[in-house]
């Protein structure tokens, strides 16, 4: 990355410079804020933003984080069921320079991670901007990124420009939720709602209702409906792969990464194979059939997770969920399946997942792709951009891919930082 000159690293300490830079640069209008950020701008405050800026903190280098929200971790707080615990154990999802506390679970609750993150903000002292969606981003002529907001909320309809000369695009994968056009869902009857609209069951007690989806959230929203007395079925639109989420006394995850140590991604493949087929029987009769590839080389070539069962798999094959194939259409009161069933359903969840917003808002095009709003680059290198560009939270590899990339962020800005203090001259 380049420094700045050495009258550019001074200006952005004198309160002369500021005033002028917002007069003659600014490019909003007079009644809003223009704010020269000192650090990065890093957009979102999910575990990703915060995990650069606690690495930043620690580092001595100032951030600003804008949350479109008015919490942190939204998506945890405000867009999951209550049944959530972390799909994978606590030692693969702990954030950088703050472990988890020792009497947490293995797999904590929804709620203890959200009080994790609590304790993690205010251990490092991140105050977000909350209330602020970003809706532009883009370099000027100077080299320095220009990042727009909105306000809600109490801020509602307030503009801010923020000027940086890093910024951190940690909006993460799941920033909207997807919904497809099936058709004739809009003439359905029943209810119809996205699992980010999803809290619990109870709502739902002994009605029929269609989950679309059986990725982990589909699998657990039809075991939580099972749970409630409600009579869930899935449609499985295409194949998956399905796994204990613990074999052999140890977590699926956990042995996978001791085996990809010392042997090849297809060996350690078709011994989880070998043992998920032992413990859990042929899914294809269940009506789930796996792919071609193994579930970690399909992860690692197209970032489809495999399903960790908690028990939902019990109640396909005890009859309490159904499984069907995709749907062809809705109708008044239920769906048709491309096999040729038609079933009458009450309510209908949305479990398809979400999409990257990045395209929305962020004017560029060779680090993100217009396609996906994803980086172009896979895994390990799609964290770094050109002009102090950053991603955080787009390796498809959960929490610690996130943590991996925040701690590379942060000491390649440090670097910067470095330099421009050893060039700042004293400014006149």
């Amino acid at each position: 990355m380049d420094c700045f000159r050495e009258s550019e690293g001074k200006r952005v300490h004198d309160p002369f410079f500021f005033y002028h830079f917002q007069q003659q640069h600014c490019t909003m209008k007079p009644a809003d804020r223009c704010v020269l950020v000192e650090g990065p701008v890093i957009v979102g405050a999910g575990p990703s933003g915060l995990a650069v800026a606690a690495c930043l903190k620690d580092k001595g280098i100032p951030s600003l984080v804008v949350e479109r929200a008015n919490c942190i971790a939204s998506l945890w707080q405000l867009k999951t069921y209550d049944r959530l615990r972390l799909h994978l154990p606590k030692k693969f999802c702990e954030l950088p320079l703050m472990p988890f506390p020792a009497g947490f679970p293995t797999y904590p609750t929804k709620q203890q991670f959200v009080a994790y993150l609590e304790a993690y903000v205010k251990r490092f002292d991140i105050r977000p901007a909350f209330d602020e969606t970003v809706i532009g981003a883009e370099r000027d002529v100077l080299g320095y990124w220009r990042v727009k907001t909105e306000g809600g909320g109490e801020k509602e309809g307030k503009r801010t420009e923020y000027v940086c000369r890093w910024l951190v695009v940690a909006t993460g994968e799941n920033a909207e939720a997807v919904v497809p056009e099936i058709e004739g869902i809009g003439g359905f009857r029943g209810s119809v709602l996205h699992t980010s609209a999803y809290r619990s069951g109870d709502a739902y007690r002994g009605k029929r209702v269609l989950v679309v989806g059986c990725g982990n959230s589909g699998m657990e929203v039809c075991l939580d409906l099972c749970n409630h007395n409600a009579r869930p079925s899935m449609v499985v639109r295409d194949t998956v792969h399905v796994l204990p989420r613990e074999m052999l006394g140890s977590s699926t995850f956990g042995l996978s990464m001791v085996l990809l140590k010392w042997l090849p991604i297809q060996m350690v493949d078709r011994f989880l194979l070998l043992v998920a087929r032992l413990m859990l029987g042929d899914t294809a009769k269940l009506g789930l059939e796996r792919p071609q590839l193994g579930p970690l080389e399909l992860k690692s070539l197209s970032g489809k997770t495999p399903v960790l069962d908690v028990g939902t798999l019990a109640k396909i094959k005890s009859g309490d969920i159904m499984v069907f194939p995709a749907v062809r259409r809705f109708t008044e009161y239920g769906a048709e399946f491309v096999d040729g069933r038609s079933e009458v359903f009450d309510a209908v969840v949305l479990a398809t997942g979400y999409k990257s917003n990045v395209p929305s808002w962020l004017k560029e095009s060779e680090f993100f792709s217009e396609k996906d709003g994803l980086p172009r680059r896979p895994f390990p290198n799609g964290w770094k951009g050109e002009s102090g560009l950053y991603a955080v939270g787009f390796t498809k590899r959960g929490l610690l891919g996130a943590s991996f990339d925040a701690t590379r962020i942060a000491h390649d800005i440090e670097q910067c930082w470095k330099c421009n203090a050893k060039q700042q001259m004293p400014f006149s």
